[in-house]
């Protein structure tokens, strides 16, 4: 859903089908339609440009609705953002969050955007992405080995974060001078990575959806080789890489499940003793609960499938020091092979495909007439 500016009474309202920027990483508010208490109101969930959010005091007890755009403390000055969240769930992500009011410093919300404030905030979001620009070839020319990602400003144009991707520690003490003599404000620089970069821009994956970084992750936990080799996927970069180029974060998802149930499966060292002779693991199937061996160490030669269940019997005979002459394979238990036509119970993949074999007429000779059975018999 995609939200348009309502200046008359600082909302944001619906307009569309789109996602708009501020709804990255919302949470649904499951708990809209229960009243609240004073003491619950006051704690509210605010957020800024994409990921940016911070929690603020409604110390004056402000009628507010998810969606309106509301004047928040800020150093210095004060700052424009959207209201994601209040009520019972904002309790619940500051506890989530690790932000406590008792140790942190507790910012208020100022009032209500007015015209004047929301007119101010639009021209300094106007610049940002200008100053982007000129940022980055500005460390160019300072030969600085950083990125420059992203540029917030603050609702009053008073304050720009400069978001920038670096892979190692970049003195930008020069820069911050640059900058602040160029664009006239105070200058914040942050360190963000590849994911936060990805999270930031947005975008859509091989898998059809929105980036799992830019709508529900909130932190991103490391990605290894070995998830993609657990899993038995390609070792391909081009396939295991997001948008980010690195590992995708989805590599992850099922990893602990695949963990669990390899731990049923024998070890692929093992090397399976039958009257054939020894069979090396040449390839297992997680949820067909089956292993293929070959007659070869090093190349597929005689394979055989078998379940799982029958690869633990002929492991515990060799431990007894017996070669095994029968096997049972998956062909021999007689279990029907698996193909996409009958799989999901529909017919063959041409079922609607024209038939393009035309059908063959005999043709008679130019002069040749039809026969009169009639006249012949006279």
């Amino acid at each position: 859903m995609d939200y348009t500016l309502d200046k008359g009474n600082s909302r944001l309202t619906a307009a569309g089908c789109k996602r708009s920027s501020w709804q990255m990483l919302s949470v649904y508010d499951w708990l809209a339609d229960i009243p609240v208490d004073r003491e619950t109101m006051q704690y509210v969930e605010v957020q800024f440009k994409n990921t940016r959010k911070g929690y603020y005091l409604n110390s004056t007890e402000i009628p507010l609705e998810k969606g309106d755009i509301v004047a928040v403390e800020s150093n210095p000055g004060h700052d424009i953002g959207t209201v994601t969240l209040q009520g019972y769930l904002v309790a619940l992500q500051m506890r989530k969050n690790g932000y406590d009011p008792t140790k942190s410093e507790v910012r208020r919300i100022y009032r209500k955007a007015k015209p004047a404030d929301i007119e101010k905030w639009e021209e300094s979001k106007a610049k940002e992405h200008d100053a982007m620009l000129r940022t980055r070839q500005i460390a160019k020319d300072l030969n600085l080995d950083m990125k420059i990602g992203d540029v917030e400003y603050q609702g009053d144009g008073n304050k720009a974060i400069f978001y920038y991707i670096a892979d190692q520690r970049v003195d930008f003490r020069e820069l911050i001078k640059v900058l602040a003599d160029t664009f006239h404000v105070r200058i914040e620089m942050k360190q963000i990575g590849a994911r936060q970069e990805a999270g930031r821009i947005g975008g859509t994956g091989p898998c059809g959806r929105e980036l799992c970084c830019s709508t529900f992750m909130t932190n991103f936990r490391s990605v290894g080789t070995n998830a993609a080799r657990v899993q038995d996927l390609s070792m391909n970069p081009q396939k295991l890489a997001g948008q980010c180029a690195k590992l995708k974060c989805c590599l992850n998802y099922e990893l602990d499940n695949y963990v669990e149930a390899l731990k049923e499966f024998p070890s692929k060292d093992i090397v399976l003793e039958t009257a054939k002779g020894p069979y090396y693991f040449f390839k297992l199937d997680v949820f067909a609960r089956k292993m293929t061996y070959s007659a070869d160490k090093k190349a597929p030669v005689d394979l055989l499938e078998m379940p799982l269940e029958e690869v633990w019997k002929i492991i515990n005979e060799n431990k007894k020091g017996k070669k095994v002459s029968e096997i049972q394979t998956s062909e021999s238990k007689g279990e029907p092979e698996i193909s996409f036509e009958n799989a999901v119970g529909e017919g063959s993949l041409t079922r609607f495909d024209k038939n393009k074999k035309k059908k063959k007429h005999k043709h008679r000779p130019n002069n040749s007439k039809p026969t009169d059975s009639g006249a012949e018999k006279q």
